[in-house]
Formats: C-alpha cells, structure tokens, sequence
C-alpha cells in the first residue's frame, strides 16, 4: 500500500462534472475478527460522457473488484485510490469487495471493549474523507447519493444505522434506504447498546449507550428526551422544510474525537455526555446546545450540504448559532449565550488572533487536508457571532425567511456561499453582499474604544473603532446605586451603529460605559479610564450575567494583549468571583485564571503566590456554598481547589474520608481529579493509582490511571508514558490523550526538560505514522506549553521548517508556538518576538 492522497477542490469539481452517482449498496460484516471487518459495495453511478476517474478505498486488503461484470487488477489501488479507465458514457456498477482495518483513533469504524464489562462496541466517524476507511466510494460530499446498507453483527447487538433498521434473521441487520446524502454523512453504530425508545410526532426517536453507562442514561433520559422535542418542534416553527429522515437516533459513543457529528438520523456524540458523577447545571445545558446543534445541521448540512469544504462554515457557523439560539428558546436553559461568551468565543478570538487564522468563508481550501485545519474557533464561534450579528442586522423575521428560501431552493442539493447569500438577499433590501465580503472574507479581530466629550452640560460618546467592519451593538451606561455603592444600575442600554455617522448624546457622565452590552457582535473592547476603575471596584455588582461576561471578557482580552498585568486579573477574580452566581462566569474566569494565566503568563517565581489566591478565592466560594443552596458552584469550586492545590495534605484528607467536609461526597470523578494532583505533587504512588483503578474499573477510570501515573515525579514513570505515546501504537486516543494531560507539569520542569527538544522530533514521526487525529492530539496535548521560553520556541519554529510535517501537525503546532510566544511577551521577554 502506499501513501495517502488527499483529495483537491480541482479533482472534486471535475469528478461531480463527470458523474452522477445513483445508489450505494453497502454489505459490512463484523463477525470476522477484532481487527478487520469485511466491507462489500455496489456504486451504481452514470458517466455522463467518456473518460477516466477513480474511487477511494483504504483497505486492510482489496479482494475483488468489478466494474460492470469485468474484473479489474486490484493491485492498480495506489495511494488509497482505485482507477477507472476508460468508462464509457452511461450507466456503470462498480462492486468492490475488502477487508477493512477497526480504527483506535476514532477515524473510521472505532472499535471500543468496554473494561467495565468486556462488551465491544463500533461505530463510524466518516467525517471528511474517512468513510474511505469503511466501503468504497466517490468521497467528496456534492455527490450524494442514496445508500442501502445491511449489516452483519454478532449475536447480541443492536445496529444502529441514518435510517430505521430491521434485524431479518442470522444476525443481519437492514437500514432503510436514505434519501439522497453525502458520502460523509453515512452512519452505522453497532453492539449491545442499552436503548430508551420513544414516538414523537410520528417519528421513531431513540437514545442509546453501552451497557455500563445504562443507569446514568436512564438517570437523564426525561431531560434529554425533553430538550430532543422541545427543539425538534421549535425548529419546525422556524424552518418551513419539514425534518427530512425518517428517525432520530442519539447514540453516546465511547472516545469520540469530536463533541457529536450530525450524521442524519443518527446522530453520535461522546459518551462523556452521559454523566457517571455530579456535573453543574451548565454542563447540563453544554448538552442541551450540543443536541440542539446537532439537530440543526439535520436541515443546514445534511438536507442542504456544502459543495466544497471551503463552506465548511455554511454547516458549523450555523448550527453553533441556531444552537444556542434555540436552546434558549426552547428549553428550561434560557441563558446559554453567556457561556458562549465566557467560553465560546473566547476560542474563536484567539484563533482570530493567531497567524493560522482565516477568514469565515475562506476561498484558498485546495485539498481535504487544509479543510481539516479549519474546524476551529473561527469556523465555529466567530462565524456563529457574525450569524447572531446578521440577525440583529437583519432582523429575526427577515433571517429566517432568507434561510427558508435557502432550504427550498436547494433541499437534498449542495449549495455554496453565493448561494446562502443570494437567499439571504431575496428576503431584505439591505446590502447582504457587502456584509457578506466585510464579516465573512476578512481576518482578526476589530476593537472598539469609547471616547466622552464634554457637550452643553452632558456628554457624548463616540466608538473609537480599529478595524474594517461595521457593527450594530447596544451601549450599557451603568451608575452606581445610591442606595448601595457596591451595585451598579443599569442607567439605559443605547443601540449604536458602528461606525457612527456622528457623536451619541449620553447625557450626564455614567460610571461605566460598556460597548457590545448583550454581547451580539464580534470584537474587542476597551474602557475608558473612568470605566476602567469602576469595573475594578464594582464588576460583581454588574446586574446581569451575561454583561459580567463581557467585562471578563475584555479583562482576559487585556491581559493577553499585554495591556493588563496577570496579577491584576488575579485581583479582579479575588475580589469579585466570590459574588458571582453564574455558573458559566465562575468556571470561565477560574479556567482562564488556573490555566493559561497561571501556567504560561506568570514567571515561574510568581506561581506560587497566584495559587495560594486561587486557593483562598475557592475556599471563599466553599464557604459561601455551606448552606447547600449553590451546588454547582460548590463543585467548581471544590474542582479549581484541587487543580490548584500546592500542598497535598487538605485533598489527601478529603480522599480519605471519601468527602469534602460539607460535602458533595467523592464521586469518581472527584477521586481521580484528586489522585491526578497528589500524583504532581509527589504524595501518591503506583499502588495507590492500581488500587482507585481497582474500585473504578472503567474506561474513565484507565484514563484517569494513565492520567496519574504519566503525572508521578518519577523518571521511571515519565519513561514509560514517553514510550506509551511515542514509540507503541496501541493507545487508544483517549487513553492516548489522558496520558499527555499528565506528562507535562510545571512543578516538575527539571525532571521532563531533557524531553523538550524529543517533543518535536517524535511527534512528527508519530503524526506520520498514525494519522491526523493523533497529530492533533500530540499537538495539543504533548506541547510543553510549561516550558515558556525562546529556547522552546526556537526548537518549534525550527520543526515548522521541516517540509515532512504532516497539516494537522503542522496548523495544531503552529498555533502552540504563538500561544508560546504570546506567553513570552505578556512576560516582557526580549526576544518573544
């Protein structure tokens, strides 16, 4: 076999020019081993005149195949594409006969044994380009096509598939045939899954999870049933296509790379989603989005699908926005869009802000390979605050209409940019075009600054505006209540259009001028001098949530533009997060602050002195949580504690006891969070680690022992979990994942820094070697973003040079060493640049 292709824009435009492809019929076996499956296709597809072509196949090994009842040489696959020479114009039957290779990465068909009860299961990840790991096919996502697909499973197993199956005897398994769908979009999830089953509106719905997980599915099949109809039935209020599958599966899968995939009529999602131990409520509606969603690509990606991947924000943008829009609407959250402005956005600002950035709707996507990098912050979050700001624009009715005519027009077709704005424009006689070009083809990040001027005994205000695109966004003027100094009210919220054709009259001088209050458009923001000292004074007394979101925001923003010290950040949250009741606000500012601040925009010499802060401001929120009233915020609370821990005896003591004293009691994830730190911090040992895997057997509970032992301060230890990620191939990318989170610490910099320079060198080796999910997850999670200095960074932009590096490596590594250097000039080092 040789090397993999990537498939090219050029290549894909000129194929779907040349075919139209009918019917996919799809035979899959399970029953042949734990490492390969047997994979049997019949494409019936029409050249529309003479030529050549090709399809894809990633096999263990090719058997047969036949087009049109002809033998062809399977040894002519090379570079995972098989030719087809000399077709002739009409009608062809291409049948390919393979076995095909179980994947551990989550790419292909995973195959997962659960530890907890040995019961396997597998599933498809056909994203992008990998269904070519599954069966044969013409993979490029405007050639859709209808698939007809049987599967063969083991005694005891349920086949989950895009539409209804039906088990005909001897272990076979028959879907319905689906309406026409893209090649990656095809769906199977096979094994013994534990099923909640219900009816709505006349549609078979479904749950599903493996075994071990049944009580915890079972705890919250009413809320996620729920939240299904509840946004099942708004968004048939919104879109005038009806749904258009013919079921609604939601399978929870094990050590899935992505939050879910949209796979019509079966939508997976990780299985982390099924809470085995105490979540908050915030995490409950993070679920709640994510189903909401998932359901939205049902009509904008899988009834109406990109052409190219160059859209890819076409599918993304707006299920992040119809997502969140729709579970505040719809569901008992309504107030999801201040985490997605503590945490959501904050990811697509800085992606924005790194030189890998691109725009929304990028027009340079040449190949499946560069497509893959842009399933990021942009793709997703930014592109979803320029829909929210297009909505505010246009107006919700206007919006909605254009997105109807969208679906009409091009419903089980392909569609591009143009295409979505030309729908747009046919509902509104505003310039959609020119936003289009403004929001959607341009890159970074615009910031606005107010400026007061004294006028005729009040003021005014003027929005000092860096960057290129306009904005419609509201003004808080907030005053300080006179009753009590330490709240601030909200004086009046002004819209404003930026840029502003002339001074906005303000009246007498507020106490804090906050541009974007309510958070609907994209940009930075920055304070006056007056507003300045009133949030550092009075940001806890902000009335709403989601306006305290945004002056967070504009505090981190600061601090990593090198405006703002780490310390006064670190002030900000002492003083005013032991008052906060947002969920969403209280777990944003102590991530940023534990993580990131902490770990990489300190001095080493100043770490210690920010966790005993971090330390006493936790112990604050436990104290102020005693009463039992404010569980969610306890739990964050008692996690941040134990992340930030310096000294092992309080958590040592709350492991023993099995509580935190006032509770909650030590669920498992509890246990293992602490196990993880007293590993750091040198205070646990092997026999400890074996014993918690012992009473916790499960898949969370190996990663959380891989977590552990890659953490001991131990050279022996760190050998080994070196060797378990970079020189076997056996882990599993979960288990892959978990034993990097522990490997790099910064209380052991002396003890891993001779593994700094092997870093780059291996990883390019080992993202060679075993594909782009474990690339991305080296790049991620291997980085040794502790070590924050230029000899680091040097190494890294010296491996950038190196023309071997694979894309995914390559992007994921390219933005870990501007995280790197950005760390270096918030800490005033010479040569960041």
């Amino acid at each position: 076999m040789s090397c993999m292709s990537v498939l090219t824009r050029d290549e894909a435009q000129l194929r779907a020019q040349f075919l139209d492809v009918h019917q996919y019929t799809v035979e899959l076996d399970l029953t042949t081993g734990d490492e390969t499956f047997d994979s049997r296709t019949a494409i019936r597809f029409t050249a529309r005149s003479d030529g050549d072509t090709f399809v894809e196949l990633k096999p263990a090994e090719l058997h047969s195949v036949t087009l049109d009842g002809q033998p062809l040489d399977p040894e002519s696959l090379s570079e995972d594409r098989l030719p087809l020479k000399n077709l002739t114009a009409g009608r062809h039957e291409l049948r390919v006969h393979a076995a095909m290779r179980y994947s551990r990465t989550g790419e292909g068909m995973h195959r997962f044994t659960d530890p907890s009860d040995g019961e396997t299961y597998v599933y498809t990840q056909m994203f992008m380009d990998d269904v070519q790991r599954v069966f044969a096919a013409f993979d490029q996502p405007d050639l859709k096509s209808v698939f007809d697909v049987s599967v063969k499973a083991p005694e005891g197993w349920t086949v989950l598939a895009n539409g209804v199956t039906e088990h005909r005897g001897d272990g076979i398994w028959q879907a319905a045939p689906t309406p026409l769908i893209s090649t990656y979009l095809v769906a199977v999830a096979a094994g013994p899954w534990h099923s909640v089953r219900t009816e709505h509106r006349g549609l078979p719905f479904g749950i599903h999870c493996r075994r071990s997980l049944a009580p915890h599915l079972d705890t919250d099949a009413d809320e996620i049933l729920d939240v299904t109809r509840a946004c099942f039935d708004r968004y048939h209020e919104k879109f005038e296509e009806p749904y258009p599958f013919d079921s609604y599966d939601q399978a929870f899968v094990p050590e899935f790379n992505a939050g879910a995939m949209e796979n019509p009529g079966l939508v997976t999602f990780r299985d982390d989603f099924v809470y085995r131990s105490a979540v908050t409520d915030t995490e409950r509606q993070t679920r709640a989005m994510v189903i909401a969603h998932e359901m939205a690509h049902m009509w904008f990606g899988d009834l109406v699908t990109l052409k190219w991947w160059d859209d890819i924000w076409l599918n993304e943008s707006f299920a992040e926005y119809m997502g969140y829009q729709t579970t505040a609407e719809a569901t008992r959250f309504t107030d999801p869009w201040t985490e997605f402005g503590v945490t959501r956005k904050a990811w697509g600002y800085d992606a924005d802000q790194r030189p890998t950035t691109h725009p929304v709707a990028p027009e340079n996507v040449d190949d499946t390979a560069s497509a893959l990098l842009n399933f990021d912050g942009i793709s997703y979050a930014k592109g979803a605050s320029a829909l929210r700001q297009l909505a505010a624009w246009l107006g919700e009715k206007d919006f909605l209409a254009g997105i109807n005519t969208h679906f009409k027009r091009h419903k089980f077709g392909n569609a591009t940019l143009a295409d979505f704005i030309d729908s747009l424009a046919s509902a509104t006689d505003r310039d959609v075009h020119a936003w289009a070009d403004s929001w959607l083809r341009t890159t970074g990040i615009d910031t606005l600054t107010p400026t007061i001027a004294p006028a005729d005994g009040t003021c005014t205000l003027t929005a000092e505006h860096a960057g290129s695109r306009p904005h419609r966004l509201s003004v808080g003027l907030y005053d300080h209540d006179v009753a009590d100094e330490g709240r601030l009210v909200l004086r009046e919220r002004l819209d404003l259009d930026v840029p502003q054709t002339a001074p906005q009259p303000i009246g007498k001088r507020p106490a804090l001028i906050l541009l974007n209050d309510g958070d609907i458009t994209y940009t930075k923001i920055r304070f006056d001098t007056t507003s300045s000292e009133t949030v550092r004074t009075g940001l806890s007394g902000l009335p709403d949530p989601l306006t305290r979101a945004v002056v967070w925001n504009a505090l981190r923003d600061a601090v990593r533009d090198g405006e703002l010290p780490p310390a006064a950040y670190l002030e900000a949250a002492r003083a005013h997060l032991p008052r906060e009741t947002d969920l969403a606000v209280a777990q944003g500012v102590l991530a940023f602050a534990a993580g990131q601040l902490t770990e990489q925009y300190l001095a080493p010499k100043d770490r210690p002195a920010a966790l005993a802060t971090l330390t006493s401001l936790c112990r604050d929120l436990l104290r102020r949580t005693e009463d039992g009233d404010h569980p969610g915020l306890r739990l964050i609370a008692v996690r941040h504690l134990i992340g930030v821990a310096a000294h092992p005896e309080t958590i040592a003591a709350w492991l023993a006891d099995g509580t935190v004293p006032g509770g909650p009691e030590l669920d498992p994830e509890l246990r293992w969070r602490i196990l993880a730190r007293l590993a750091v911090l040198g205070a646990t040992d092997e026999a400890a680690i074996a014993a918690e895997l012992s009473r916790d057997p499960s898949a969370t509970g190996q990663e959380g022992a891989a977590r552990c032992r890659a953490a001991l301060p131990d050279p022996e230890a760190k050998r080994a979990a070196w060797e378990a990620m970079f020189t076997g191939d056996d882990l599993s990318n979960y288990l892959f994942t978990a034993t990097a989170q522990g490997f790099w610490q910064p209380e052991q910099e002396e003890l891993v820094r001779e593994y700094v320079p092997r870093f780059y060198q291996d990883a390019v080796a080992l993202a060679a070697r075993r594909g782009p999910a474990i690339a991305v997850a080296a790049g991620r999670w291997c980085f040794p973003a502790h070590a924050v200095d230029t000899e680091n960074l040097r190494l890294g932009e010296d491996c950038l040079r190196d023309t071997e590096l694979t894309p995914a490596l390559r992007r994921t590594l390219a933005d870990r060493l501007d995280d790197l250097s950005r760390a270096l000039r918030v800490r005033g080092e010479e040569n960041a640049e």
